[in-house]
């Protein structure tokens, strides 16, 4: 008998078109977990607002990053899904889903209940937990597997910030740099809404959150708060490349207004050009595939602003797209 594993990923327009972005934007902010707000105010604010104005300005953003065979994210995901296959053998059925646009969840989970695996490995692409993500991604694998006769046993990974296969991965391409070259190191994770930071606080029991030093280690309170996962991941890569205290930063990135985590990652690549940094290096930690988020918003658009502010070059580390060492992470996070 097979066992199975499902790999899930955000998820990506199916082309750089006005049309597919805004049907790709349509999904992903309708989902009430992304855009946290009442139902009739996110219908608006999504479908009149956000999604008229947006898709044509993100639409030239994908062109810039699109390749001759189609979106990075979706082929380092394929490329990943591939490899993770030839490294479990027969024994395995490796499929790979979106949580918008395509595949869909619902399709993956269909090939897989017909091959009748015994067990599901189910592992959200998302390191550090959040809501927004993981929940997301996992609540809609329940609403797909709810009508199923026969249930198999399921293990699903809800974050993995700190195993040590997944660092190590991260270090196979941070070590490709040599830190010494550098004035400043960036540890650059997507950005989040704090208050959706304080909600899942209150979940595991009161107001806990102080958006400060309760994120400084992991405890039972904050085991699944996004910050604290994110400053750990830092924390312990830090660590592994020996980088002095004052010579790196977490941030957060592609924040939609004022009131998500800080400090912004745009702010500081222009805070350390105007103090004099020439050469900066970024790591973005919170994202496995290269996407819009790290070509073209760290590795161009930051790179822009640096340089408008004195600085000569901000160097990208790549993502973990389906380096080998990535691949073996993968295989023990979801067999583990």
């Amino acid at each position: 008998m097979k066992e199975a594993v499902l790999l899930i990923n955000l998820g990506t327009p199916d082309a750089p078109t006005p049309s597919k972005v805004g049907k790709y934007l349509t999904q992903f902010l309708n989902d009430k977990r992304v855009i946290d707000i009442s139902a009739l105010g996110r219908f608006f604010l999504v479908n009149a607002v956000i999604v008229p104005s947006r898709r044509f300005k993100s639409a030239k953003l994908y062109q810039q990053i699109w390749t001759k065979d189609g979106s990075p994210l979706l082929l380092n995901s394929i490329d990943l899904k591939n490899k993770l296959q030839t490294s479990l053998g027969d024994k395995y059925v490796v499929e790979l889903a979106m949580r918008y646009q395509t595949p869909s969840i619902k399709e993956a989970l269909e090939k897989l209940r017909q091959q009748r695996p015994s067990k599901i490995h189910i592992l959200p692409l998302y390191p550090q937990y959040a809501s927004s993500s993981t929940g997301s991604t996992i609540e809609e694998v329940m609403e797909q597997m709810k009508s199923w006769e026969v249930f198999p046993s399921l293990n699903i990974v809800s974050k993995f910030y700190d195993h040590p296969k997944f660092i190590e991965a991260l270090l196979t391409e941070g070590e490709k740099h040599n830190i010494a070259d550098y004035d400043h190191v960036i540890f650059s994770y997507h950005g989040l809404p704090e208050r959706q930071i304080k909600k899942a606080s209150a979940h595991y029991g009161g107001d806990t959150c102080q958006m400060g030093g309760c994120c400084n280690s992991i405890t039972k309170n904050n085991q699944f708060c996004y910050r604290a996962n994110s400053f750990e991941t830092s924390r312990q890569l830090v660590k592994a490349l020996n980088i002095p205290e004052g010579k790196y930063t977490t941030t957060f990135q592609s924040r939609l207004d004022d009131a998500w985590l800080k400090p912004y990652s745009d702010k500081v690549v222009e805070e350390l050009a105007k103090k004099g940094a020439k050469k900066i290096l970024i790591f973005s930690p919170a994202f496995v595939a290269d996407c819009l988020e790290t070509i073209y918003e760290i590795g161009t658009e930051y790179n822009d602003i640096f340089k408008e502010h004195g600085g000569e070059q901000v160097v990208l580390v790549n993502s973990l797209n389906s380096n080998d060492n990535w691949v073996e992470a993968v295989k023990k996070i979801v067999l583990n």
